[in-house]
């Protein structure tokens, strides 16, 4: 069992997604089958033509917070589960989502304080939890670290419904003796010359040989060198061939940097075949060198960018390697969802990052006054949510008149700018 966090802005938006076709039509018999609105109707509005009323129930304690709400307020969570294990039902589906949100404290039992959300499903194997991010004190869920008691209450779920594999019982092995691998050292002498000393026996002579090393054998025993008459660069390439093949037979090379071959022809990636870390090292100098909030914010951008930044790429590619071990070996489940873990993992930091554009723009202008930040008040919410918001028995008794009188108003105002859904694998 898996779960996706990902972060909205538009509540109706998403639910027209949830309660649609989806992108690849692979939505069917859309449904609640959990929530709680905190005494807005939400079963009687969990309806296809009702889906704005839903989401003005969702919305109303983010819209009371006026100003102070955050710009991306929708929390929401999809659930796999095993694809080799028997499907789940509606009622143990829902109990999944009630155990999440109470993981994660969403909507821990008991708390009359809670975030409101539902749960919802349009697929099998799937389960959807939507919830806003504003408690009905008027605070904020504090997000951070959400994925982590996301995958862990998934692991224990998944534990108590036996879809874990069991661990294999240990085959005990025989002994292995472990021979310390010769060593020699290739170094450039002040003669010009250059030298091979260390391992002797005959393997490590015949590899020099063939590299181009001369043998020396006298009192003080067998030696290899190369003379000084050879050009410097030849006397590089032959030492740095004679250390591969030496590594490659299993010895432990100690190789004189100004004979790597591999250092000077790649002076500028410190990495070698890394080349993505050396960028990041790059971008690391650029951040540290930056001299003002603008140059800072540029060089953080490449980071945090959403569709071309560090993060979003390492994710990408952290869910590309969980479904090629997939498509590669259909018994490495637990591995792929290893990878699966951790790209959810980066995009919790994605998550916590994503409005920090807007208070990059404050950094080294402290001195701008903050006066009108504190003492705007917050907007009213609007009277179609505000009646949403009511009583338990105030809802119930306003839910018609609401549904017939804000129809027009409502379906006008749910057209999101974006209304991505939630990926799937």
């Amino acid at each position: 069992m898996i779960a996706h966090l990902q972060r909205a802005s538009n509540t109706a938006g998403l639910l027209t997604y949830l309660y649609g076709p989806g992108e690849r039509g692979n939505h069917t018999s859309p449904r609640l089958i959990a929530g709680d609105g905190h005494g807005a109707p939400i079963e009687l509005l969990a309806e296809p033509g009702s889906l704005p009323y839903l989401a003005h129930a969702l919305d109303a304690p983010v819209e009371r917070l006026g100003a102070r709400a955050p710009e991306r307020p929708v929390w929401v969570c999809s659930v796999r589960s095993d694809p080799r294990r028997p499907d789940l039902t509606d009622s143990q589906w829902a109990t999944v989502a009630r155990r999440l949100v109470a993981a994660t404290g969403i909507a821990p039992d008991g708390d009359p304080d809670a975030c409101r959300w539902i749960a919802l499903r349009n697929q099998s194997r799937q389960v959807h939890v939507v919830a806003t991010l504003a408690r009905e004190d008027g605070s904020l869920h504090n997000a951070y670290r959400d994925a982590f008691r996301l995958q862990t209450e998934c692991h224990r779920i998944a534990a108590e419904l036996g879809h874990l594999p069991t661990a294999p019982h240990p085959i005990p092995r025989a002994q292995e003796t472990h021979v310390p691998a010769p060593s020699l050292t290739i170094t450039a002498e002040p003669s010009g010359s250059v030298s091979a000393k260390g391992a002797s026996d005959d393997l490590s002579a015949t590899l020099l040989k063939h590299a181009g090393f001369q043998q020396i054998e006298d009192w003080y025993g067998r030696r290899h060198r190369l003379p000084t008459t050879a050009p410097a660069a030849d006397r590089a390439a032959i030492a740095t061939h004679a250390a591969e093949m030496l590594r490659a037979a299993r010895y432990r090379v100690d190789l004189d940097p100004s004979l790597d071959t591999a250092r000077m022809n790649t002076p500028a990636n410190p990495l070698g075949p890394y080349t993505a870390g050396a960028e990041l090292l790059r971008l690391t100098d650029q951040i540290r060198s930056a001299e003002n909030g603008a140059d800072l914010r540029r060089a953080v951008d490449h980071l945090l960018h959403p569709e071309h930044g560090a993060l979003e790429r390492v994710r990408k590619a952290l869910e590309a390697a969980g479904e090629q071990i997939t498509d590669l070996d259909e018994e490495a489940y637990h591995l792929a969802d290893r990878f699966g873990f951790a790209a959810e993992f980066v995009s919790s930091a994605q998550s916590e990052l994503v409005d920090s554009d807007s208070e990059f723009r404050r950094v080294g202008n402290s001195q701008q006054p903050q006066t009108e930040t504190w003492t705007r008040s917050p907007a009213l919410p609007d009277p179609r949510s505000a009646a949403l918001a009511t009583s338990p028995a105030a809802g119930k008794a306003k839910v018609s008149s609401t549904l017939g009188a804000g129809a027009a108003d409502a379906s006008a105002s749910v057209r999101p700018s974006q209304a991505p859904g939630p990926r799937t694998r």
